[in-house]
């Protein structure tokens, strides 16, 4: 055999290359996502709170394990993309979620969301929002508990107080009844959303880590800051056209959490530049119809869902290819 003749690899596109590894990347977004996840602990407890998070990971990294021996493929537990799958399903779970549904949702997101496509990278769907989707269908009055945080009582309760979160109660009694639990005052209540001290999922509540954990992963090139910003943007904007306040639209709800680690996940959003901002804003337009004619109050789960199956689509805005020439229109004489 020939010693110049070298390996071809035969794959589908994109064929694009980079020195990041995955073990890398992973780590980074593990890293980014421990701000958010110490405020949920802090907020909701670390008894059964921190019992959700482990759980949800375990699980994962099991299912991750089986499906590899399952598929007879290359072992992938050790690149961590089933971690960060089973904490980002955790953060998106409810803090008194039971730990078999929470079980049951890492298995699905990790064999049906990922596995069932061939693994990672060839996932057309977040993972973990597939997990969560399943478990909302499935057992939607579990997914809909929330409980008080700790910090709005004197003295830490022994049980969790179950109250209901701020965008549930604008669809369900209004605005006014909501700004009453702030003392009428929106600085409160902007506060309060912003620093997370409000009822919500483990790890959607503190904007303030979830900003600063995003920028971070920015300022790394782990994530393309024109998918967040188009998401919050157009959230923001469009908010105001509902007369809804823009402020409170995309400082409520898993708007952050969704923008800077579900949206931008590798697999199921565009390579493409232009794409990338055209997805941000076409997630901030689906999630505020959702908010505002939905049934749910919530919009961005279903919102990165639906709009991971036109990634195809954004992908197709290439640039303009210069020293292409445009075949000449033929003219009748």
């Amino acid at each position: 055999m020939d010693e110049n003749l070298v390996d071809l690899v035969v794959t589908s596109s994109p064929h694009i290359r980079d020195k990041a590894k995955v073990p890398l990347i992973m780590r980074g977004v593990l890293i980014a996502l421990m701000p958010a996840t110490i405020a949920g602990l802090y907020f909701f407890g670390v008894g059964h709170t921190l019992g959700v998070i482990i759980v949800s990971i375990l699980s994962a990294v099991v299912a991750e394990y089986l499906s590899c021996l399952i598929f007879r493929t290359k072992a992938t537990v050790y690149d961590l993309s089933a971690a960060v799958t089973g904490l980002l399903l955790a953060l998106t779970l409810p803090p008194s979620s039971p730990y078999w549904m929470v079980a049951v949702g890492a298995f699905v997101a990790i064999i049906l969301g990922k596995w069932i496509f061939g693994g990672i990278g060839s996932n057309p769907f977040n993972p973990a929002l597939v997990g969560r989707a399943f478990l909302m269908i499935s057992w939607p009055t579990y997914m809909t508990i929330w409980v008080k945080p700790f910090t709005q009582s004197v003295f830490p309760p022994t049980n969790a107080i179950t109250t209901a979160t701020p965008l549930s109660i604008i669809k369900l009694r209004g605005f006014s009844e909501l700004l009453a639990m702030f003392d009428g005052s929106r600085l409160i209540m902007y506060k309060s959303l912003f620093i997370g001290n409000v009822a919500g999922s483990i790890g959607e509540t503190s904007v303030l880590l979830l900003l600063i954990s995003g920028i971070a992963l920015i300022a790394k090139k782990i994530i393309d800051w024109r998918i967040p910003a188009g998401f919050i943007g157009t959230v923001f904007v469009l908010s105001a056209v509902f007369n809804r306040d823009p402020i409170f639209s995309i400082l409520s709800g898993g708007l952050f959490l969704g923008a800077f680690f579900m949206a931008t996940d590798y697999s199921s959003s565009p390579i493409i530049v232009k794409g990338r901002l055209w997805y941000g804003i076409s997630l901030g337009v689906l999630t505020v119809i959702f908010r505002q004619f939905g049934a749910s109050p919530e919009g961005v789960m279903f919102s990165i869902l639906i709009m991971n199956c036109f990634v195809p689509f954004f992908d197709k805005m290439l640039p303009r290819v210069y020293g292409y020439l445009a075949p000449k229109r033929r003219t009748n004489i």
